[in-house]
């Protein structure tokens, strides 16, 4: 399940993010803070979008930043970033993007997995529904629990 890798610390509602590279940044910081990657998984998130484009906005106003596992992923952790205003990625079909899914699997197997579980969870409306209303962190993996067990 998707909230199996997600805990509240990783969770952020209401960010202002400069432009997309503070958004990757800032998504990621929860992350980096517990130590489930280090500052060379950020750094090659966005070295990886400068070289060949946004590869993680992978829907309408949705990025999954994420890295190989052996670019400094340490642990199976997911976050959730809802920006106070969206951000242009440089994604024409997809952009602006306000919700950032930062993503780190120490396993190729692991990344597949959690991959498989928010692909899921994005295919559900009641998704965006709770990220534009939620007003903190515990509301909305609360939320997030309540979409997979109606599942």
């Amino acid at each position: 399940m998707f909230s199996d890798a997600l805990k509240e610390d990783y969770v952020q509602v209401g960010v202002h993010a400069n432009d997309w590279r503070d958004a990757v940044r800032k998504s990621l910081a929860p992350l980096l803070a517990t130590g489930a990657v280090d500052e060379g998984y950020v750094d090659d998130i966005i070295r990886g979008a400068e070289e060949h484009g946004p590869y993680f906005v992978i829907t309408r106003h949705v990025a999954i930043p994420h890295a190989r596992p052996e670019c400094g992923a340490h642990e199976e952790a997911v976050g959730i970033t809802v920006l106070d205003e969206p951000v242009s990625f440089g994604n024409a079909d997809n952009d602006p993007v306000r919700y950032l899914f930062p993503l780190s699997a120490p396993s190729s197997q692991h990344h597949l997995e959690a991959l498989s579980g928010l692909f899921g969870l994005l295919s559900d409306k009641r998704l965006f529904d709770l990220l534009d209303e939620a007003k903190s962190a515990k509301e909305v993996v609360e939320g997030i629990h309540d979409i997979e067990r109606s599942k």
